[in-house]
């Protein structure tokens, strides 16, 4: 288990956690040997104990660390020690994309595409070293204080998707290509649909398929046409438009082949964004099968004359259509007839059908006459073919009447499943207990009955809705459906319904109503700090209570409240009880909260403790500099020589700016060049250029830690200026003079 303080490879002192996924812990480190904060990732335990994953962890894990890229978080390490295993990474300060979406509710098409491009240039580097990432998804790109946007968790996807891992631990199913949905091979290309879901999203602050399921979530992306952008944002460009459904086209080959072909894309659209310049390829929808109607197969007789029944088979391949006649038949008795240019062949069933015509007898000139013509049209057939651009004749064409047969065996075919789909249903009913027992109960010598009715519990309270079920003697299952339009914990329908037969000791699912609320996370045995991050992540409130308990080592959860795996709503309190260790414990944690680091050094050995790690984080409240967190709280009783973790406040926490403004010329501007710049107010320059005409539009994004800047317009200008000559005399001349106009902005 990882403790805070504790040292991993001999050089990675673990500082605090930073983050938690589906497969891994993530913590903040030391690295001793070369003095840099890094991020460590800790595969979860129930990991760690599948060797094969494992070993396809570690692999994929080596390879991503060959990957160096501005676009990419850097992995530097990968190492084992005592059962666990972990990924030395680049720590990147910043937040992950899906947060910076939900902050903004959607971007703008120009960070949106910005964002894009970066992604995509990590990915194609990747890609260009044989690495598929898989799992390309908001929570997986983050954006850093400077606004780098990086792409993280290389090969750790293709380590699960190879070993069986389930999809609520691979993150969302809102970003999975088709392919990948229907567990197919997935490329290069599945990665481009990924990040098209990804740009989807951030134009529109929502993902294009929503369902109350993974499973009904990955049947949209398969089967579900790609909701265009603009139904949702109408003032997107169509060329970005078109960039997103190429890029979530369900067929891998109507999309990008190529992560370079779609930067190219997204750089044209940032120039010319309403241009109509993105193909997307129909293939998909040509080359649909279907069945060819009577009236098609009489269109392609008429067309084709001499042409075989493969010869039609090859040109409807060609255009989509699948003929439903497939098996080869046996090879047919064929009759020339002399009068006519094209080879008729004549089933024997309508040889033998029709009346024997009259036998002319005929000379033997006459039918050596006959012999030649016969072998003239054998020798010119196969030249008359080879002439044409079409394959050389195998097979027959078949009549209508062939047809028929064919429709009524399909017939056949149908009534005989549908029979026997009923009759496993009915069995099946009988299992469930769906048709009864068979027997009265309220006649003489009948048994007791065997099943019940399904009482009406439909909107009721899940509690109360259990007690019915158990009262009639069923059991029950419970499945969460998110809706705001009923009260939390309302039973919304249930499974079989209200009034069905079921048998006794059955179970009912209950569908029951998860108004907003998310699934509280159990904490328990975690310390202080773990627990505190996973509720906080998740939007919950924490109230801390502390206890003394001999056996619960001090600093760990004793409990909850709620427990683990109840829904809450996001922002709800949740309390949590810490242990104080042994109760004889006689010193009081004192209050370090506003001292410099010093300060609470000295206060800390005062009392007989030590202090553990120092760091640094944002706080509102606490001036710069000084204590803002301290791992025990005020008048715990902590022994003597206990290690005090503690933290020094950066400040309020800065965010990201976006600056659209237009500069207007200056009121006695007289035309000519001017130079126009923004600065921040400590003179970083973020904007400058030189024009002679106004307004100039100022359009940035992504300026860190600064809500202000200071325009400065300089210019020229031409005033009168009195001057003497040689001579004394005055005289007046047009002089030019410089101006400075600046004044403030406010960044949005």
């Amino acid at each position: 288990m990882i403790k805070m303080g504790m040292m991993i490879g001999e050089r990675y002192e673990i500082m605090e956690p930073i983050g938690t996924g589906g497969m891994s812990d993530v913590y903040k480190a030391k690295c001793h040997k070369l003095n840099r904060f890094v991020a460590v990732k800790v595969l979860k335990q129930e990991f760690s104990e599948n060797t094969e994953f494992v070993s396809k962890f570690r692999t994929e894990a080596q390879a991503a660390a060959g990957l160096m890229h501005p676009n990419i978080v850097n992995v530097y390490d990968v190492g084992e020690e005592g059962g666990i295993y972990y990924i030395v990474m680049e720590l990147v300060e910043g937040i992950t994309l899906k947060r910076y979406i939900e902050k903004k509710a959607r971007l703008s098409v120009k960070e949106a595409v910005s964002i894009a491009i970066q992604i995509s240039m990590g990915i194609d580097a990747a890609h260009n070293n044989g690495i598929i990432h898989r799992d390309i998804k908001p929570q997986n790109i983050i954006i850093s204080k400077e606004g780098k946007v990086k792409v993280t968790d290389f090969g750790i996807a293709k380590a699960a998707t190879s070993n069986t891992i389930t999809s609520n631990v691979m993150g969302s199913v809102h970003y999975t290509s088709p392919e990948q949905a229907r567990g197919g091979f997935s490329d290069e290309k599945s990665d481009i649909y990924s990040l098209g879901i990804t740009l989807f999203e951030m134009l529109t602050g929502r993902v294009p398929f929503n369902g109350e399921t993974t499973v009904a979530i990955a049947i949209k992306h398969i089967q579900e046409e790609m909701p265009t952008p603009r139904n949702y944002v109408p003032e997107i460009p169509v060329s970005v438009e078109q960039i997103v459904l190429k890029c979530t086209q369900k067929s891998p080959d109507c999309r990008y082949q190529r992560m370079p072909d779609l930067v190219e894309d997204l750089k044209k659209s940032l120039i010319s964004p309403n241009e109509d310049f993105v193909r997307i390829d129909t293939m998909e929808q040509n080359g649909v099968t279907r069945a060819v109607t009577a009236e098609e197969r009489k269109q392609i007789k008429a067309e084709t004359g001499r042409v075989s029944s493969t010869e039609v088979i090859t040109a409807a391949a060609a255009g989509g259509i699948a003929l439903q006649q497939t098996p080869v038949k046996q090879e047919r008795r064929v009759t020339v007839d002399e009068t006519a240019s094209p080879v008729k062949r004549v089933r024997p069933a309508e040889e033998e059908k029709r009346p024997a015509a009259p036998v002319k007898k005929q000379a033997p000139q006459q039918r050596r006459a006959k012999q030649e013509e016969l072998e003239e049209v054998r020798r010119t057939a196969p030249k008359q073919a080879a002439a044409k651009p079409r394959p050389k004749p195998k097979q027959e064409q078949y009549d209508d009447d062939e047809d028929s047969g064919e429709k009524i065996k399909t017939v056949l075919i149908i009534v005989l499943a549908v029979i026997i789909g009923c009759i496993l249903l009915y069995f099946l009913g009988l299992a469930f207990g769906v048709f009864g027992s068979g027997k009265n109960p309220g006649t003489s010598g009948g048994t007791e009955a065997v099943t019940v009715n399904v009482p009406g519990v439909v909107g009721d309270d899940i509690e109360d809705a259990k007690k019915a079920l158990e009262a009639v003697g069923l059991l029950y299952k419970v499945e969460y459906q998110e809706s705001s339009e009923y009260p939390h914990n309302q039973v919304l329908s249930t499974t079989p319904e209200t009034g069905s037969a079921a048998s006794k000791g059955s179970t009912v699912t209950l569908y029951v109503c998860n108004n907003g609320g998310v699934e509280l996370p159990n904490v328990l045995s975690k310390t202080e700090a773990e627990a505190t991050a996973i509720l906080e992540r998740e939007g919950f409130k924490v109230k801390k209570v502390e206890e003394n308990n001999n056996d619960i080592v001090k600093g760990t959860i004793i409990s909850q409240d709620p427990a683990g795996g109840s829904f809450l709503a996001r922002g709800a309190e949740v309390t949590i009880v810490i242990s104080l260790g042994r109760e004889n414990s006689d010193i009081k944690m004192p209050d370090l909260t506003g001292l410099t680091e010093e300060e609470a050094k000295a206060k800390l050995s005062e009392l007989g403790l030590e202090c553990g790690t120092v760091s640094e984080d944002y706080d509102d409240k606490v001036e710069k500099g000084r204590v803002c967190y301290q791992s025990y709280t005020v008048n715990a009783n902590v022994d003597k020589g206990t290690k005090i973790d503690i933290k020094l406040s950066l400040g309020p926490e800065p965010r990201y700016y976006s600056c659209n403004i237009n500069v207007v010329a200056p009121k006695d501007y007289q035309g000519g060049v001017a130079n126009v710049i923004l600065r921040t107010p400590d003179g970083n320059e973020l904007f400058n250029t030189t024009t002679s005409s106004f307004p100039v539009a100022i359009n940035l994004s992504q300026i860190y830690g600064v809500s202000t800047g200071v325009v400065s317009i300089t210019y020229t200008v031409y005033v009168q200026d009195e001057t003497v000559d040689a001579a004394g005399n005055p005289i007046v001349e047009t002089v030019p003079a410089q101006l400075v106009e600046t004044y403030e902005v406010t960044f949005d």
